[in-house]
């Protein structure tokens, strides 16, 4: 090889690729019974954390594309999961609210991390933070 900087095994960014695309296959059956895609589920993650906040707010915390973030919840609207209503003190801003169903989902959903972690079993709990915290770090960098 003329360039062994160039080595696929050498790549932090190729398993960071890999990594992501087994993990988002690993919760797909989870996520089959709670009807949701990955990036609806993350929407939903943030809302049980805090319903009631503005679609800016939203975009912040789950760092998925406005645009893409548009579909998602118009498709998350039909399936009666959420409303997005005007904010009640500028009504130029929209705010995401759970509807009764979409917290339901909440309890269903409870499980689901742990089935996850479990998928695991070579990280122990001091590993499985310290890559966290490594994730963190890189994200930030990219940021």
């Amino acid at each position: 090889m003329k360039h062994p900087q160039l080595k696929l095994d050498n790549q932090i960014c190729h398993r960071l690729y890999m990594a992501s695309n087994g993990l988002t296959r690993t919760y797909r059956d989870s996520l089959t019974e709670l009807n949701l895609t990955y990036p609806q589920y993350v929407v939903m993650m943030a809302l049980w954390e805090k319903d009631g906040i503005s679609i800016t707010d939203l975009l912040e915390k789950t760092a998925i594309d406005g645009s893409a973030m548009t579909q998602i919840l118009k498709k998350m609207e039909d399936k009666q999961l959420l409303s997005i209503v005007k904010d009640q003190h500028d009504k130029r801003k929209r705010v995401v609210k759970l509807s009764d169903e979409g917290e339901s989902l909440q309890s269903k959903a409870a499980k689901i991390p742990e089935r996850i972690r479990c998928q695991f079993p070579s990280l122990n709990d001091k590993e499985a933070d310290q890559l966290i915290s490594l994730l963190d770090r890189v994200i930030k960098d990219l940021n």
